[in-house]
């Protein structure tokens, strides 16, 4: 008999864990309580009495909002507006805000019941539990480094994920102009409509290819100029035979300290053609001049060049810091053996400063890729291609989407090329990041 009662007991004991989770699953807060931490368990109860009278409602109206996108059409009577009606965006937005809200109260959910079945399983191995000022305390210092970041996260998750995720959920909705603006005119989600008129319908598709052809030789031609020409300014004041070489770093490094826009506008004057003055050198020598923001080739080569002027001083900086490190043992030794500069640089410089040089150039192709600005100020995507739609021939992708958004309010399709964008560099990101080797644990 007295083992029957030792055994129910046991078993009894070996339950605490899965009657707490279930009655926290119930309600929060009841596990705590039944796991005799009174004090825990009425702030946890607190919080989703909370919860269901502040939140649920907010919640159940956001989700509605984003899965219809509105159901009220505005209503306007001899030019007046009698009812306002829906406004989808908006609507989609704070639907989009209510999912993180409710992953987060999902969250805080899941811990609560979590911590009621540990504290359960001490129960059932007979282990000492924490009183309310003991758990705060245990919160607090092994907790400690993760107050310190949810912050951050909060802000990352606000600035970072939301804007992303909304802008990838207009690329399934038709919100673009005339037809399809809010207030005027609800909008609808259609699915994958708009990747499909990227790449099936002539104009769409044509228009994609060439400007991402486009983007990316330009992306690749700017970062290699750039890095090259860094390179080679940096190996040639390197030399012995030049002198006075702070002199000649001072003066290259000067059109990185000028503010890039201030550079930009005056290399566009410069390219003008009919007062700029590098045309006027060129009458000047008997030349024709050149037609460098109307001609499509030309625009290419001016914006090319425009940005190795740029950039070129910021590469020679980091090989100059490179080349200091090499060890000169190494140059005597080649010389030794009646190596030649040139091989001296193939076997010796490249390679070393390659190592340092991949990953800052697996960026900067990434920067490049994304370069609005620069495009913007130097050529506003010009000069016009009839072929393309709201594209101009150096219109890069970004661009493209600038003038789809902001000038043609087609910002549905926009969203979808910004998504494609976004995969591509995302892809290069982690390239880079996989190929790193501080994150291998590699020295």
């Amino acid at each position: 008999m007295s083992n029957n009662i030792e055994t129910q007991a046991s078993h009894k004991d070996k339950s605490h864990s899965k009657i707490a989770a279930l009655l926290s699953v119930f309600f929060m807060g009841l596990g705590q309580i039944y796991n005799k931490q009174y004090w825990k368990g009425l702030v946890w109860a607190l919080f989703e009495l909370i919860v269901l009278i502040f939140f649920v409602k907010p919640i159940v109206s956001g989700l509605h909002g984003l899965i219809t996108l509105g159901e009220t059409p505005q209503v306007r009577q001899r030019g007046r507006i009698v009812d306002p009606g829906d406004h989808s965006i908006l609507l989609m937005a704070e639907g989009l805000m209510m999912v993180i809200v409710l992953i987060g109260v999902l969250a805080i959910y899941y811990f609560s019941v979590r911590d009621a079945y540990l504290v359960g399983k001490l129960r059932e191995q007979r282990q000492p539990i924490m009183g309310f000022k003991q758990s705060v305390r245990n919160v607090w210092e092994n907790g400690y480094a993760y107050i310190l970041i949810i912050p951050t996260a909060i802000c990352m998750l606000l600035l970072t994920v939301f804007p992303l995720v909304f802008t990838a959920l207009i690329a399934f909705t038709n919100f673009s102009s005339p037809n399809y603006l809010p207030p005027r005119a609800l909008v609808d989600w259609v699915g994958l409509e708009q990747f499909i008129r990227l790449f099936t319908m002539e104009s769409w598709r044509g228009t994609f290819l060439g400007v991402f052809s486009w983007t990316f030789i330009w992306a690749i031609l700017s970062t290699l100029l750039v890095v090259f020409a860094g390179l080679f300014v940096a190996v040639v004041l390197s030399q012995k035979v030049v002198k006075y070489t702070k002199f000649w770093r001072n003066i290259y490094i000067i059109p990185w300290a000028i503010p890039g826009f201030v550079s930009i506008l005056i290399f566009r004057n410069m390219y003008n053609g009919q007062f700029g003055v590098i045309n006027e050198m060129l009458r000047t020598v008997g030349l024709n001049p050149i037609p460098w923001l109307s001609d499509p080739m030309w625009a290419k080569v001016a914006v090319l060049l425009t940005n190795l002027w740029l950039g070129f001083p910021f590469w020679m900086a980091l090989f100059t810091a490179v080349l200091t490190t090499i060890s000169k043992e190494l140059y005597e030794a080649a010389e030794v053996d009646g190596a030649s500069i040139v091989q001296q640089f193939r076997k010796i410089t490249f390679p070393i400063v390659m190592v340092a040089a991949v990953p800052l150039m697996v960026f900067t192709f990434a920067f490049n890729f994304n370069q609005l600005t620069f495009i913007y100020l130097m050529t506003e995507g010009g000069p016009a291609n009839a072929n393309y739609n709201y594209a101009g021939h150096t219109d890069i992708l970004l661009s493209w989407i600038f003038k789809m958004t902001l000038d043609n309010g087609q910002y549905a399709i926009a969203s979808a090329v910004a998504l494609v964008v976004f995969l591509i560099i995302a892809g290069f990101a982690y390239f880079n990041l996989r190929n790193t080797k501080a994150l291998k644990g590699d020295v």
